[in-house]
This record gives C-alpha cells, structure tokens and sequence, in this order.
C-alpha cells in the first residue's frame, strides 16, 4: 500500500494546481466528505460541503475567473496536531480584464487525514480581488440586498 501525502505535501499539490489553473483536478485532494470554509467570504456561501460541491465551485472557477494566481511568500507550519498545517502566503495576482497585478494575502489552515484534506477554513482576501475587477459597486449591491 503506497504511504499518503503529508498535510505539507498535499497543500503543496493544492497551490500547484491552483498556480497552474488546474481548477478541475482540486477536487480529488479532498475526502469524499470534506468541509471548506471560506470565512471572509463577502457575499455567496462560506462553506462549502462535499466533494462534489467542491468539484462543482472549482469547475465554475474554473470557466469563469479573470485571474491568475501566482503563490509567493509560502510558509506551512506545522502543528502539535499531526493532521493539521497552517499556510501563509501570498498570491501575486494579474487580472486579465483590468490588467492591474497586485498581491493578495492568505492563510489556509488545512486538516488531512490519509492524504485528503477534510476540512480547510479559508482566510483569504476576497476585498483585493473584489477591487481589482472593478467589482466594488456589485459587492456594495450585494452586501445592501439589491
């Protein structure tokens, strides 16, 4: 039986995929069960249930996001809780459609359990790239029910 990824290893597998915008392969680094949070979430879900509702975002992700993203600034630590790391980093970020380039923080706090993450509550900087899309009406709107 080949030995699992290691929490490192798979967030490792995660910021690659989503560097090299392979959106559609996410899904299979999270348990059939996994839980995602997404707890600066400005508007639309904060959590997210499921392997299929998770393949189902990456996929609208996937079709529809101006960005790309580039990590920078990586630091995993480890925790006293071997299935836990906690990931800091930040994403450079170009905007197709505006063309503005600029850096967004995140933290990821992942639980992986036999090389699949579990749960992942989310900590990312929704308001930067709200901004730089030119989007700050909409999530104004959004925010006021209109």
């Amino acid at each position: 039986m080949p030995e699992s990824l290691s929490p490192r290893e798979v967030f490792q597998k995660l910021i690659d995929g989503i560097s090299a915008g392979r959106f559609t392969e996410l899904a299979e680094l999270y348990a059939e069960d996994a839980v995602v949070e997404t707890v600066f979430e400005p508007v639309g879900p904060r959590r997210v249930e499921g392997r299929a509702a998770l393949r189902d975002r990456f996929a609208h992700v996937s079709a529809s996001s101006p960005v790309e993203l580039t990590p920078a600034n990586v630091v995993v630590r480890e925790t006293d809780d071997a299935e836990v790391v906690v990931a800091e980093f930040d994403y450079r970020v170009h905007h197709r459609l505006t063309g503005r380039t600029f850096e967004a923080a995140n933290i990821q706090v992942l639980r992986v359990r036999d090389g699949l993450i579990v749960s992942s509550r989310d900590y990312h900087d929704h308001l930067a790239l709200i901004v730089a899309g030119g989007n700050l009406p909409q999530l104004v709107a959004a925010l006021e029910g209109e």
